[in-house]
């Protein structure tokens, strides 16, 4: 492993994380934008919901009546004065959503056109805030075939609003008559503000049309009653609602671009839309450092989005990890090259892992262990094989969520 690439990489990813922190950023909000009420109400759902609601009671205080976070499990940082703490199932809902969302629900009762409702909304929204006419362990099923199918995230989410009682607008429809502030962590490529979350308290753009689409095309098992509930259309046009986004993206590739130029690469943005599988993301990659590694100049290329796995065994990993895994065989042997990945929540698939790093030995110190890439890809199960060449990142949770970041080191 070439020692010089791999410190460069977490020096890289360091900054982009620490400076995509959300803190900062709702601050920044409330003081361009500040909230007074009658009754202010702060929920705050997601990954990030902790670091969110720390940063609004650090300018609201007291006047909060009412607050209420909603995260996944292991990503609470302990009390918050005025605030519940619900942690609840990520990537799949479970009967601790089921409660919290409940209690969001409560909370919103008998509100008056005085009332503000805060809603700070980050990245894993759409599974920790959810109700349902469905049971969890219905609704767990059909979040499982709809992540396992290689549908994109708004094709999952047309679905997942349809099939809910918050989603799609339709939580905005329970603050009635109150106002309702969102502050918005996008992990949705392109800052499609519906689709954030599946969109609580927005009107939806998407239609039953493109839901059921979704169903026929993955070939998705439903109960009559899903069915049925997918052909309920969402909330079109809503109250008095106003949003903000405090983050996205584009400020994670931007962090990233800014340390690697310090660090003495010449920068390349390549897309903050990256959407594709991720081994087609991977291999995509390793040619453009197949390309420039003769150049004799110190490049990197940095590209952001969320990719997708197409599951076709039952190993272990994620997309980030998959994607850089997928990336080894096409700059194996190449000198000074190295692929990174990660998510900016810290959390790739259902692991303790990040992302991946694999560079130019990667392939070889895999075979040396009988290990084949592409059997691993088969199988899905990046994990292991990236545990048993050193190619893990973790760097925990991290308090925020916006998509993910891969990137091309060329010494």
């Amino acid at each position: 492993m070439n020692s010089q690439l791999y410190q460069d990489a977490n020096s890289i990813i360091d900054h982009a994380i620490e400076s995509s922190r959300p803190g900062n950023a709702v601050i920044r909000c409330l003081k361009e934008a500040p909230v007074s009420a009658e009754r202010i109400i702060v929920i705050s759902v997601g990954k990030a919901a902790w670091s969110m609601a720390e940063a609004a009671y650090s300018i609201l205080g007291s006047q909060i009546s009412r607050g209420l976070i909603l995260t996944k499990y292991g990503h609470s940082q302990g009390p918050l004065p005025g605030f519940d703490i619900v942690e609840a199932g990520h990537p799949i809902p479970d009967e601790n959503t089921f409660a919290g969302t409940r209690q969001a629900m409560a909370m919103v009762e008998n509100l008056t056109p005085e009332d503000t409702v805060l809603f700070l909304l980050s990245g894993g929204g759409s599974a920790l805030f959810e109700l349902s006419e469905l049971s969890v362990q219905e609704l767990q099923d059909i979040n499982a075939q709809l992540l396992r199918c290689g549908a994109d995230i708004q094709q999952i989410n047309s679905v997942r609003k349809r099939i809910s009682q918050v989603k799609g607008g339709r939580f905005a429809e329970k603050c009635a008559p109150a106002k309702v502030i969102g502050i918005i962590l996008s992990d949705v490529i392109g800052n499609r503000l519906d689709m954030i979350a599946s969109g609580p308290f927005l009107p939806d753009t998407s239609t039953c049309e493109q839901a059921l689409e979704v169903v026929e095309n993955y070939d998705l098992q439903l109960s009559e009653k899903a069915a049925r509930l997918l052909r309920m259309e969402t909330p079109k046009s809503l109250g008095e609602t106003e949003c903000h986004v405090c983050g996205d993206i584009r400020q994670l590739c931007g962090a990233a671009l800014e340390k690697s130029k310090e660090l003495g690469y010449e920068t390349i943005f390549l897309t903050d839309c990256l959407t594709c599988q991720a081994k087609e993301a991977g291999a995509f990659l390793a040619s453009i450092a197949r390309t420039h590694v003769g150049d004799g100049r110190k490049m990197a290329f940095v590209a952001g989005g969320e990719t997708v796995v197409r599951l076709t065994g039952s190993g272990l990993g994620g997309r980030n990890q998959e994607l850089a895994l997928a990336a080894a065989p096409g700059i194996s042997g190449l000198p000074n090259t190295a692929i990174f990945s990660i998510g900016s929540d810290g959390t790739d698939g259902p692991t303790d892992a990040a992302g991946g790093y694999v560079d130019g030995d990667t392939e070889e110190v895999l075979k040396a262990q009988g290990i084949r890439i592409a059997d691993v890809l088969q199988e899905n199960d990046s994990y292991h094989a990236l545990l048993r060449c050193g190619g893990l990142i973790r760097t925990g949770a991290t308090g925020t969520n916006v998509n993910d970041l891969s990137v091309v080191l060329i010494g």
